[in-house]
């Protein structure tokens, strides 16, 4: 096995977005280090079978009176 080729396999603390934490082996930053979650399977719509709709540039707006005649509801 070659030498130096390998990256630093060492031991951080990923933080939840609820704020819990567990230890995990990775090659993220430094030992010791904080890798706080953005997204995790606790709020993730993927997980959690909630699903909020976002309106980003009155996209959902511009959605609902498309097809407001439908009777659908977003």
């Amino acid at each position: 096995m070659k030498k130096d080729i390998h990256p630093d396999y060492h031991e951080i603390t990923v933080e939840m977005t609820d704020g819990s934490t567990f230890k995990t082996r990775s090659t993220y930053g430094k030992a010791g280090d904080v890798l706080k979650l953005g997204i995790d399977p606790k709020t993730h719509p993927a997980w959690t079978g909630v699903h909020r709709l976002m309106d980003t540039g009155g996209q959902l707006a511009k959605f609902k009176r498309r097809f407001e005649q439908f009777g659908l509801k977003a």
